[in-house]
This record gives structure tokens, C-alpha cells and sequence, in this order.
């Protein structure tokens, strides 16, 4: 290999390094002769931060529906600087393409905030950094120095609770001098106030001279705000070549909704959203259990009717129990993110699978009656409004595309419009069961008895159990993606649990058959070893496979995203080979779906699955990534939350023809294939 060739490979070395500056590539390079990159012999940079952060609130006594604004002032040492952010693009592209951004985030939004401004960036200043294609030379770009200020704009919420209350975020950014750049920094700041009824509103100060105050009449009118989770953006930047489909539900623009209309719009639409999850592929196959209750009580339309109602109210008590926690606690923002857990998604498939014996009568649930709400044969109110509750819980994997559409826009209302979107699901949802059991007579066509009554009956049963096969395996992938280890031990845990359930049989058969005290207290005994000891085997193999896993990953981690990016292919996500698609200015398309999502599935094999899109994907050059959310712990949550999105299906398309990414919940052929020739610059 010739020294030509050595300095290519130390580029590229260099290039994929954390801090990428000319004092970095002085380190890569020290037989070019590149003396000018270095730092002069004895000079040592000055003790002491080189960027010190410090916070102001405006007013620190605030009142409900009133404006609020934090003040962040980044203070220089002397020669330092940091980067401007990324949404003015006011850099050149030779070193915008390294340079590490300022950017302000709001990880999770507390519920005393009604609308969250955008960020006001400040101005950057001319300052001199060292030219890295002409050694020994400076050049003058725009700079955050000697002191910036950034600023939040708030409109505190009409029904924030009153009492204290404090805001976090997080400022990161890199300190760099002329000849050398810090490690990148990320400080989490928090914000102190109370909300009190004669609180005031922002009344500016000396640290908000700067602050452009007009804001927050576009606030008001729904411009210039953030929904959910912040992704800084700046007023003034240009919008995209598209408008991202995920602002329009099902072709209803939910830009700038505001006031009682806009509001009841997006009632509307969440009624609409929950009426369409009977139609998806995961609450059809548990409907034809009510069918047939239906059927049964037909020859009492009173008592159809309590049933169906019944029903109905377990559906909408089951979204609005959702709708609390979704509007007040943003880690909740997206229930369906509860499949990713992999006992309940299992345990549901186990409860949909005796659903399904049940009714092709290969048993009969006896239970007490305090408990016999869960028999799938119980018809009784309370059985009703389980039963609703469990038709609703079925529709949480296929739900994403209403709340990645409708919670965004909702944000801007205010906690309390959250609450009735989930409730207006619950009713939309809820509609077509309160229908039939009124009209119970439009299903007079279905046999009641006879052979063909028992085949409907046989076919719906096995309906349920390959939805709960389908439960039941998305749980168990979500297990394994959790603990890869545990893929080689399934076997060994299916030995144990029925090696446990020997053990309990023994005991629970004992108690019935004598009443003994010598033979309980033995075959007590006899039950606790047999289940013991299959439960422990499992538990010290399953120890072993994890160390080893373990050791392995250890000394895998470092080759994190050295994987090939391999255009027109689809690629599990991981944040390295992202970030290495970005840098290297790929169109980058991001598929987010899981296990449990079948709306996910249905929609890719509808669309991106099928010409003309799935042959422009391939010869587009683009790079293609299977962001899999099976699992709690998926990397790929990260990424959703800092698109602002709150649930899945979700596609994103990025590209040098994009300033923002384009998403959609819910897309068509021809948007795809628009956004990917916007995102190629054409």
C-alpha cells in the first residue's frame, strides 16, 4: 500500500471519529507537515468550563393560559465558541458536515404546559476557525461566542395544576477554540416556577432583549409550536418540499387546528380512528365471539340491548383509563408500546386461545361467581363489559396510526383534549357492537342451530387461535429480542413450566382425593421438589447462556456499525449505521413497525411490498432501515420519540432534498414515491 492510499484510510478513520476538527486531523495526519493544526508548543488550554450555562424565567410566578419564556445564556471563555444550531444552516457545507450543533431538547412535556414554542435560536457572530484545506490559514464563519442567548416560549396551560412546577431539558453542544474542539457535551437544566391564579405574564427583563415576544400570537393561532416531545426548530426556516403526511389524517389536514372547531374536528376524527380498528387485523377476529352472543340473545331485544351497551361502555372505559395516563405522563404517550411486554402479549394470546377452545367446545370454564366475568360464555352484563374492555385491549397493537396522527395536534389543546381523543375512540370503537345489539335482527340470517350453526362456530373458533398463535409468538419474539440469549432456552423453560404445573397438580389432587393431614403434607412436599427442581434447571442453564451472551456482546460492541450499508436492502436499524447513512448523505428510508403491529405489516406489504414502489426502493439507491419496536428495549424508540411521533405505522423518508424528514402514519404508493424524489433533490 503507497502513502496515498495510508492517508485515504486515515481520512476515513478520521472522519468517523466522535470529534472531527482540524486539531484532530493533525493527530491523523503528522507526516503531512500540517504543523499549523496543532496547538503552539507550551500552550495549554485555560483552566476552568469553557462554556458556562445559566437559566432566567420570565415570570418566575406565572399564571394559567398566561406566556412564559425561558432564557438559556451560553457565556464564552475567551477565544472559545460553539456551533450555531443545525435549523439556521448557516455554516459552510465543508464544515457543517462535522460540526456538532447546539440544540436544545424538552424530553417529556410536564402537563402544566399548554403550547411549547418554538426555539429562538440566537444570532450567530463572525468568528475565525482554523481553514483545514489551507494550513496555517483562518476562516470567518457565523459563531454562538462571548455570550448567546436561547429562548423558550411557553403559553402555560388554562387548567395547569396550581402550586410548583418545573421544566427539564436538555442544552448540548461543543466547545472549540481556533485550533482544537472538546468533547461534546450534553447538561440537563431545570427550571423552577410557580403557577398561581394572580401570577403574572412574561414581562421581559435585560436577559430578553433579544426575545422576539410576537411569538406568542402565532402560538395562539397554532404556528410556530412543537407537539409533543420537542425537535428544536427555528421561525423562519423553510418548510419542506413536502408537507409531511403525518400532519393529515386519512386526507384531513391537521395543520393549524385551533379553537372550539378545530377541536371538535379532531373529536371527530378520533371517532373515526376507532371505528376503522374494528376493521384492522387485530380486533376482527375476537368480533365473531359477540357475534354469536348477539345471535344467541336475539330473542331478547331488551336484553341484546343491555348487552351491547354494556359492552360499549367497557370499550370507552377502557380508552378513557388510557387517556389519563397518556395526557399527564409522556412516557405513556403511545400505549401500544405496552405489547412490547412480552408476558402481557403472551398472556393475552394464552386468554384469546382459551377463548377460542371454549367455543369450539373442547371445554366448559366453570368458575365462581364472583369471577365468571371471564368466561366467554357468561352473558351477563358484567361479562359484556369485560368482554368490551378485551375487544379494546385487541385494538392497542393497530392503533398507532390514529394516536401518530391525532396526539401530535392535540398537544396543542392542552392534557385535557388528549383525554377526549382516547374517549372519542372509545365511542367510535364501541358504535357498531351498541348497533347490532339494537338491531339484533339484521343478523337473522346467520343459523342458529344445526350442523351449519356449529360449523360458524368451529370456524370462529379457530379464528381465535390463530390470532392467539399470532399473540402468543409476538410475545415470545419480544422475549427473545429482549434477551437474545434466551432464544436457546425456550425449550428448556417449556420443560420447566410443565415440570411446575406437574408439581401444583400433584398438591391441588392430593388436597381433593384425602383429607389426610400425612399424604397432604407429603405429596406437598413431593409436588415442591418435582416443581423446584425443573424451575431451577432452567434458571442455572439459563445463567450460564447469559454470562457467555454476555462476553460476547462485550466484544462485539465495538464493531457497532461497521456493517455494510447496503442500498435497495432492507436493514435492521441501529443508530451507527444511521448516523453513517446521514453523514455520507444517503436517502435514508426508516420502516418503523413490530411484532405485534399488524396495521404495520398490512401496510408494507400493501404498498411498499408492490409496485411501482418496492422496484424504485430497490433502484433508487436508497438506504433502507427495519426500525423493529417489538421489544421495550428496541433502540429504535429513541429515534420515534425524536421525530415527535407517539405511535406506528410510521415511515420516514430522509434525504439532501429534505430540510425536515417526511413521515406518514398512513401512506399511499404515490406519496412514497414523491417523497423519495424530493428527498434525492429533484
Amino acid at each position: 500500500m503507497n502513502q496515498t492510499r495510508i492517508n485515504l484510510v486515515r481520512l476515513v478513520v478520521a472522519s468517523l471519529a466522535m470529534m472531527v476538527s482540524p486539531y484532530c486531523l493533525a493527530q491523523a495526519f503528522p507526516d503531512l507537515g500540517a504543523s499549523s493544526f496543532k496547538r503552539p508548543a507550551g500552550e495549554q488550554a485555560a483552566d476552568g468550563p469553557k462554556v458556562r450555562l445559566s437559566t432566567e424565567a420570565s415570570p418566575q410566578k406565572a399564571a394559567p393560559g398566561k406566556e412564559f419564556v425561558v432564557a438559556v445564556k451560553m457565556s464564552f471563555a475567551k477565544g472559545w465558541h460553539a456551533w450555531p444550531s443545525a435549523e439556521q444552516d448557516v455554516l459552510p457545507p465543508d464544515i457543517a458536515e462535522f460540526a456538532i450543533r447546539t440544540s436544545l431538547v424538552v424530553p417529556s412535556r410536564p402537563g402544566w404546559i399548554g403550547v411549547l414554542g418554538r426555539t429562538q435560536w440566537p444570532e450567530p457572530q463572525p468568528g475565525k476557525v482554523a481553514d483545514f484545506n489551507n494550513p496555517g490559514q483562518t476562516i470567518t464563519v457565523p459563531l454562538y461566542q462571548d455570550a448567546a442567548m436561547i429562548f423558550v416560549p411557553i403559553l402555560v396551560s388554562p387548567d395547569a395544576p396550581i402550586g410548583p412546577a418545573t421544566l427539564t431539558f436538555t442544552v448540548g453542544y461543543q466547545a472549540c477554540d481556533e485550533t482544537l474542539c472538546e468533547a461534546p457535551e450534553e447538561k440537563e437544566l431545570t427550571i423552577s416556577l410557580e403557577i398561581a391564579p394572580d401570577g403574572g405574564a412574561f414581562a421581559g427583563g435585560p436577559a430578553f432583549r433579544s426575545f422576539d415576544a410576537s411569538v406568542f400570537e402565532r402560538m395562539r393561532s397554532g404556528a410556530d409550536v412543537v407537539g409533543g416531545d420537542q425537535t428544536p426548530t427555528t421561525p423562519g426556516t423553510p418548510a419542506s418540499p413536502i408537507t409531511p403526511a403525518g400532519s393529515t389524517f386519512f386526507g384531513v389536514s391537521l395543520a393549524g387546528l385551533t379553537g372550539p372547531m378545530g377541536f371538535l374536528v379532531l373529536a371527530a376524527l378520533g371517532a373515526v380512528g376507532g371505528f376503522i380498528l374494528n376493521l384492522t387485523p387485530c380486533v376482527l377476529p375476537v368480533i365473531p365471539i359477540k357475534i354469536l352472543t348477539l345471535v344467541k340473545q336475539a330473542g331478547s331485544p331488551r336484553r341484546s340491548l343491555v348487552l351491547g351497551a354494556f359492552m360499549a361502555l367497557g370499550v370507552i372505559a377502557f380508552w378513557l383509563a388510557l387517556g389519563v395516563p397518556a395526557a399527564f405522563v409522556s412516557a405513556f404517550a403511545d400505549p401500544s408500546r405496552l405489547f412490547g411486554i412480552w408476558w402481557l402479549t403472551t398472556g393475552i394470546g394464552l386468554l384469546i386461545g382459551l377463548m377460542g377452545l371454549g367455543i369450539l367446545g373442547l371445554f366448559s370454564i366453570n368458575l365462581p361467581q364472583a369471577v365468571y366475568m371471564v368466561n366467554p360464555e357468561a352473558e351477563s352484563p358484567a361479562g359484556s363489559f369485560f368482554f368490551g374492555v378485551m375487544t379494546a385491549v385487541l385494538g392497542l397493537p393497530c392503533f398507532g396510526f390514529v394516536a401518530g396522527a391525532l396526539l401530535p395536534a392535540a398537544a396543542t389543546f392542552g392534557p385535557a383534549s388528549t383525554i377526549v381523543i382516547f374517549g372519542a375512540m372509545g365511542v367510535g370503537m364501541a358504535l357498531p357492537y351498541f348497533v347490532l345489539a339494537a338491531k339484533p335482527h339484521w343478523l337473522d340470517r346467520l343459523p342458529r342451530t344445526g350442523p351449519a350453526s356449529e360449523l360458524v362456530k368451529q370456524v370462529m373458533g379457530l379464528l381465535l387461535l390463530a390470532a392467539a398463535a399470532y399473540f402468543v409468538g409476538s410475545g415470545l419474539i419480544a422475549l427473545v429480542q429482549d434477551a437474545p440469549y434466551i432464544g436457546t432456552l425456550l425449550h428448556w423453560w417449556a420443560a420447566a413450566v410443565f415440570g411446575a404445573l406437574a408439581g401444583l397438580w400433584l398438591m391441588f389432587r392430593t388436597f381433593q382425593i384425602t383429607t389426610r393431614s400425612g399424604p397432604r403434607f407429603v405429596f406437598t412436599i413431593v409436588g415442591l421438589v418435582i416443581g423446584g427442581v425443573a424451575l431451577a434447571a432452567a434458571q442455572t442453564r439459563t445463567a450460564s447462556v447469559r454470562d457467555e451472551y454476555e462476553k460476547q456482546y462485550a466484544a462485539l460492541a465495538g464493531a457497532a456499525g461497521a456493517g455494510p450499508l447496503v442500498p435497495g436492502v432492507w436493514l435492521h436499524y441501529s443508530e451507527a449505521l444511521h448516523e453513517r447513512a446521514r453523514r455520507e448523505k444517503k436517502v435514508i428510508v426508516l420502516d418503523f413497525t413490530a411484532e405485534w403491529c399488524l396495521n404495520c405489516k398490512t401496510l408494507k406489504a400493501a404498498v411498499l411490498d408492490r409496485a411501482p414502489v418496492k422496484p424504485a426502493l430497490e433502484s433508487s439507491g436508497a438506504v433502507l432501515f427495519e426500525v423493529d419496536l417489538t421489544s421495550t428495549k428496541a433502540p429504535g424508540w429513541e429515534r420515534l420519540r425524536a421525530l415527535g411521533q407517539t405511535g406506528i405505522p410510521l415511515l420516514v423518508v430522509e434525504g439532501p432534498g429534505l430540510k425536515e424528514p417526511w413521515l406518514s402514519n398512513a401512506y399511499t404508493s404515490d406519496q412514497v414515491l414523491r417523497a423519495l424524489e424530493s428527498a434525492r433533490g429533484r
